[in-house]
């Protein structure tokens, strides 16, 4: 009986089997752990969704970034942004039970047992793991609500990008979001999210740093598995006991997996499905 935390999908239905196949997966034995952005860019985010979803309790599945957009276009509230790779499953015959399935996962899993925390992006450096998991049902609560699409009217944006309690509204649920599902870099100045650049550590403008590297981060210590970054260019930082599984299948690298157990690495190769813009 094993745990198994997978990086970001994104379509790429084939490589997840050729993945499950190489870790010898079983569901009535194994739970697998996915870190978010189980759809977009890659050509079968429909046949993830459905995959995923049929897995019942033995998944469990954070939001992405790209999960969101999903819901987001689905309700009308992406502005111009086109459809893309996502059409398909806005236009699938089972498109409602999957949305409806999506739109009730949560921004971030703690399993203490394991000693693990589990989210697309990262965890903002101003939050402990209570503090996350707080803010995080506070957006979950309006995602799983009965009015979600008022949500996605207001989700988009980079403002505000520092924390502080009094925030509220749809500005506080803005900054909640952006960090599970889309910081990367912060300012050492103070730990305000940076939205750009999305480079390797090493390559980017003095005064930022990664979020898990950021000054007085109060969820150190807190072992955390976490997508999104494809190019941080290494995976185990054990220093800052993170791991950044994103690597990068979309773009023609692998798929990756790592055992929570003994924190072993699994992966398997992927063709390029669309270039860098």
């Amino acid at each position: 009986m094993s745990t198994y935390a997978i990086g970001d999908i994104q379509g790429c239905y084939d490589e997840l089997q050729r993945l499950l196949e190489h870790i010898d997966f079983d569901r009535a034995r194994d739970t697998l752990w996915f870190v978010g952005d189980l759809v977009n860019r890659g050509p079968l985010s429909t046949q993830v969704l459905r995959f995923v979803r049929s897995l019942g309790d033995a998944a469990v599945t954070v939001l992405g970034n790209h999960d969101l957009h999903l819901l987001a276009l689905a309700a009308g509230a992406a502005g111009t942004r086109p459809a893309g790779t996502l059409a398909p499953v806005l236009a699938a015959p089972d498109r409602d039970e999957l949305l409806d399935w999506l739109r009730r996962r949560p921004l971030m899993h703690h399993d203490p047992a394991l000693d693990f925390v589990m989210v697309h992006a990262g965890i903002a450096p101003a939050w402990d793991t209570a503090e996350a998991a707080a803010c995080a049902r506070e957006v979950e609560a309006v995602l799983q609500g009965n009015d979600p699409d008022a949500f996605f009217h207001h989700m988009y944006g980079d403002e505000p990008v520092r924390w502080h309690e009094g925030m509220a509204g749809a500005e506080r649920r803005r900054y909640i979001v952006n960090a599970f599902t889309r910081m990367r870099y912060v300012r050492t100045a103070d730990a305000s999210l940076a939205h750009k650049p999305v480079t390797a550590p090493g390559e980017q403008e003095p005064g930022l740093v990664p979020w898990f590297q950021a000054p007085g981060r109060r969820s150190r210590g807190q072992r955390i598995v976490f997508g999104h970054w494809s190019t941080l260019q290494r995976i185990v930082w054990p220093e800052e006991q993170v791991w950044g599984i994103d690597t990068g299948a979309v773009w023609g690298r692998t798929l990756t997996a790592l055992r929570l157990d003994d924190v072993a690495l699994f992966s398997v190769s992927s063709p390029e499905y669309r270039q860098h813009r």
